[in-house]
């Protein structure tokens, strides 16, 4: 609502509390003021100063104006006005009250108000259960959902109930006492109830039970966008992209929901992680003949994010400047693919681009800066970045920058300074950053620092593909008892290497080779 608008309805209010201060002509003002704060509760103070020109509706429609503004002090403060004025012993009162403690994340004080409640009904009941489960307090919620069958007094869950137990059954990944919810759901509530079902979608897709999703799915009556992105989504998290984009497809072509961001996001997505840009693609043109929809926001940044890891970066280029409102997002997809790509030199024009335009990068940006540094033999720039980082932006090094620095110190063979680095490391380097110090080695021929890194990773636990790149150069330089040892090492733990794979694409499926398989037409 436009401030004049509210201007105008406060001053109207201003006249009736003169003229006439009854709760009933004053609380449909509170109603119009519950988006202004300030002028809410000035109408709401100057009527609590006549103790004719309030009444218990007039403290439901205050708690919910304090949990719109998240104002727990004005939240507390009307609890002990009501416990004064023996408003308190209403139970619409009681659960608005019990609602505005939860909206505000206040378990404890939602629970001992419950627990003072003395015959809590369903609503109640729900409140508690449905808040517990969004405040992260998922096993106490179905606590609470087990005691409400508990004697002396049964009360019976309805709909919003049964949706609070499965949303904490959800956190969970708890699927049989979700199952178990879903039957009693399916025992008493009459009618086709698209929030419930979407409720059960929900879980089985987020436990990864995706053959329960889909039938149940297929026997829903209603289904609405939610219903379809839910089945995506689980797809999608699952890795079962092109099952995830015929979900899509489908739903285009059913015209039963309109796909909305969070649709196309996620089928995007998806679309990115298995690298399938044709299916990508499919989805940009449908982006296009949406006139409601543009190529900005979230759904800017993952159509970019598609096309930088299908590789496709004459694209990606192109949708990163169509992107207007540009964050820090946008920026980092576009410098790490092109650091990924091997473009370096432009990664660093387009970081200095950004710099000039005022955003100011976080640490995935300088991952892609770094890994950019690496790949093009940047070593000084890479370390001025890497300390700028650090002193200048205050960003914390993870190891991944880490890992980075090491690597461009290894590819340009400089290994007495990536041995420095590492010894001066706060924390203890990963399999994986050894691994990258192992394979330049190998490149360079530099044994001395192998046996080096062999002695340091002695006695610790280390991934295999560490080990077996160990045992190859042991094996390149004729060492066979030293490849041998290590070999008998990765066969003592148990651990298989998995095999490395490739993902054509023919038309619009994707066609995986694995190593050492042939093709066939």
């Amino acid at each position: 609502m436009k401030a004049q608008n509210l201007n105008e309805i406060a001053i109207r209010a201003q006249q009736q509390l003169i003229t006439n201060p009854n709760p009933q002509l004053l609380n449909p003002f509170l109603s119009l003021l519950t988006n202004s704060k300030n002028a809410f509760f000035h109408l709401f103070n100057q009527m609590l100063s006549n103790p004719f020109s309030h009444n218990h509706y007039t403290f439901t429609y205050a708690l919910k104006a304090c949990s719109s503004h998240h104002t727990r002090s004005k939240a507390l403060e009307i609890h002990a006005r009501l416990l004064l004025s023996g408003h308190y012993v209403d139970i619409f009162i009681q659960n608005s009250l019990l609602h505005c403690y939860l909206a505000h994340n206040d378990v404890v004080s939602a629970t001992n108000l419950f627990r003072s409640i003395p015959s809590p009904g369903v609503v109640s009941w729900t409140s508690l259960i449905s808040g517990l489960a969004k405040s992260g307090f998922e096993a106490q919620a179905l606590h609470h959902f087990s005691k409400m069958n508990s004697k002396p007094k049964i009360v019976r869950p309805n709909a919003a109930t049964l949706v609070g137990a499965l949303c904490a059954c959800s956190s969970l990944r708890a699927l049989r006492p979700g199952k178990s919810v879903h039957a009693y759901g399916v025992r008493v509530i009459a009618n086709a109830n698209i929030v419930f079902d979407n409720a059960v979608l929900h879980l089985y897709t987020k436990s990864g039970s995706l053959k329960y999703a889909k039938n149940l799915f297929d026997k829903m009556s209603t289904r609405d966008v939610i219903s379809w992105t839910t089945l995506l989504m689980g797809y999608a998290r699952g890795g079962h992209c092109e099952e995830a984009f015929g979900v899509f497809k489908r739903m285009v072509y059913s015209a039963e929901a309109e796909p909305n961001e969070a649709t196309i996001v996620t089928v995007l997505s998806a679309c990115a992680s298995f690298g399938a840009l044709s299916l990508g693609q499919w989805v940009h043109s449908y982006i296009d003949s949406r006139h409601d929809l543009v190529v900005d926001g979230i759904i800017g940044n993952a159509l970019l994010n598609m096309y930088v890891k299908c590789g496709d970066m004459q694209v990606g280029l192109r949708v990163f400047e169509m992107i207007v409102h540009k964050d820090v997002v946008s920026w980092g997809t576009v410098i790490s693919g092109l650091a990924m790509n091997g473009y370096g030199k432009r990664t660093l024009e387009l970081f200095s681009r950004m710099l000039v335009e005022g955003v100011e990068p976080d640490d995935v940006t300088f991952i892609g800066v770094l890994s950019a540094c690496s790949h093009a033999g940047l070593v000084n720039e890479g370390v001025m970045f890497f300390k700028a980082m650090r002193d200048f932006y205050g960003i914390v090094p993870q190891m991944r920058h880490y890992g980075c620095v090491v690597d461009m110190y290894g590819r340009a063979g400089l290994f007495e300074e990536a041995e420095a680095f590492l010894r001066r490391m706060p924390v203890e380097a990963e399999w994986s950053i050894w691994g990258a110090l192992l394979q330049a080695c190998k490149i360079h021929a530099n044994e001395k620092m192998s046996e080096w890194i062999k002695g340091h990773l002695k006695g610790k636990s280390v991934g295999v593909g560490t080990l077996a790149l160990l045992s190859n150069m042991y094996a390149s330089s004729e060492r066979w008892d030293d490849a041998n040892k290590i070999r008998k090492s990765i066969m003592g733990t148990g651990v298989k290497k998995v095999a490395g794979c490739s993902w054509v694409e023919l038309e619009l499926y994707n066609n995986r080779l694995d190593k050492g398989a042939s093709m066939k037409f």
